[in-house]
């Protein structure tokens, strides 16, 4: 029984779109010649892999277990690159990293620019995800490292401590809030108006499902690309807004803001960087994982 790296390259395809056509584009194949393909591999295990649907293709049990160890074959591929990169030239490696929106706004930024300039042979394919994705995708082996944040169900997962961030309330220096020293985020929803990160973003996401717990929904004045934006938009009095305690600081001009401390528990989220137990991955891995370690010690 033999299959080469474009029947399996197909198969990750396949998995990832759901939907054959597609699949046979990204692997550069005709739909008849990927259709071929699929088909000599099921007679192959003597097992069906794929189920027909009108709008696509779904996974059967072995087509479930046949794309997981797909991903480990290239997983590996990836490594022996990897490890062979100082004997060779033009091989490049790649990391895939997710992340959440804080990482990406803050300690990330310095630790992927030294570690790029000293690894030109090296890509970090970064996306950014909530923590919840992020720990699933891990899981399934999609993406080599991940960074969260919150009390995040990480069992079964490597995971390394970087350091405890705190979500707080910034508002410019004439709001009303500017007198108080801490508040429950429950009591400033309903009051006044809200400066946000872009809506589909990791913490955008997490407030307003902080909100709907409550029973209540963010009143959301502006949204804007990133966290410097947004203390520049509180300042300016646009509205308040939460963001990581290391942000405020980072972003904002001396004395220009004011930071209100949450009471909520969940405002303390210790951040972990995770990865797949048990699985290989290249030494260049190991190597972003101290530049992570430092920048975290330095945000």
């Amino acid at each position: 029984m033999r299959h080469d790296l474009t029947d399996l390259r197909l198969f990750v395809n396949v998995g990832e779109t759901l939907n054959l056509t597609r699949a046979a584009e990204r692997t550069f194949l005709s739909l008849p010649a990927a259709s071929a393909r699929i088909k000599n591999m099921e007679e192959a295990f003597k097992a069906r892999l794929l189920v027909r649907q009108a709008t696509g293709v779904a996974l059967t049990p072995a087509g479930e277990v046949l794309l997981k160890h797909a991903h480990a074959v290239f997983r590996q591929l990836e490594c022996l690159n990897a490890d062979l990169q100082p004997y060779s030239s033009g091989i490049k490696g790649r990391l895939r990293l997710l992340a959440n929106t804080t990482a990406t706004n803050s300690f990330l930024a310095d630790a992927m620019s030294t570690f790029l300039a000293e690894n030109p042979d090296v890509d970090i394919e970064l996306e950014e995800k909530i923590s919840g994705d992020i720990v699933l995708a891990i899981r399934a082996g999609t993406a080599d490292l991940g960074i969260v944040a919150g009390n995040i169900d990480v069992e079964g997962l490597d995971v390394m401590p970087l350091f405890r961030d705190e979500l707080a309330v910034v508002t410019s220096l004439k709001h009303p809030l500017a007198q108080l020293e801490s508040a429950n985020f429950v009591d400033v929803i309903d009051a006044y108006q809200f400066v946000g990160i872009h809506p589909n973003s990791a913490i955008q996401t997490f407030l307003e499902d902080i909100a709907l717990g409550l029973g209540k929904r963010l009143c959301q004045r502006v949204h804007v690309g990133s966290f410097e934006a947004v203390c520049r938009m509180v300042e300016a009095g646009a509205g308040i807004a939460v963001v990581p305690r290391a942000c405020a600081a980072r972003y904002s001009r001396p004395q220009a803001l004011h930071v209100l401390r949450l009471k909520d528990a969940w405002a303390q989220r210790d951040r972990l960087l995770c990865r797949q137990r048990g699985r290989d991955l290249p030494r260049f891995v190991e190597d972003f994982i101290e530049h992570v370690r430092v920048a975290a010690r330095n945000a």
